[in-house]
């Protein structure tokens, strides 16, 4: 992929949306392009991620394991969509198994990358992490509802 298709590519995300071609083309230039056979893993759930991904086509199965055993399906994730964006500000262990569902192509932002680019380009940076930061709100936002109802309904007579 060229640097203007991987700017294309992260414009059609609502992550990247607020982001000028610039800010755009400085994330595209650490991009790295990945192809996923359909049915290989992205990640596997309790590793350590250190990146996050941005499917490009193609979609991705998230699964987690259950305690009494076997796998239980989590979401799907397709074009246009981001998984694992805390992984680029920090080290995180994760919760769910990502699978190619069919092949996948995918744009990698390591956080060894991001580091290495905050000194140079502090605004940049600093607009990724905000906007990580909205959406891991409002993903919490959601749960703390989720988890009223759930409550209310588990307390009703």
């Amino acid at each position: 992929m060229t640097v203007e298709e991987k700017m294309e590519a992260l414009g059609a995300t609502p992550l990247f949306t607020d982001f000028t071609d610039t800010g755009k083309r400085i994330f595209a230039s650490v991009a790295q392009e990945k192809r996923i056979p359909a049915g290989a893993p992205l990640f596997a759930e309790n590793m350590v991620g250190e990146s996050l991904f941005v499917v490009v086509s193609g979609g991705v199965r998230l699964s987690q394991k259950r305690p009494e055993g076997g796998e239980r399906e989590a979401g799907q994730v397709g074009a246009g969509e981001v998984l694992g964006e805390l992984a680029v500000l920090s080290p995180t262990v994760r919760l769910v198994s990502a699978v190619a569902a069919a092949e996948t192509v995918v744009l990698e932002i390591g956080q060894r990358d991001f580091l290495a680019l905050a000194p140079q380009k502090p605004q940049a940076c600093l607009k990724l992490a905000t906007a990580i930061a909205a959406v891991l709100a409002r993903r919490l936002g959601e749960s703390r509802d989720l988890l009223r109802e759930t409550l209310a309904r588990t307390a009703a007579p």
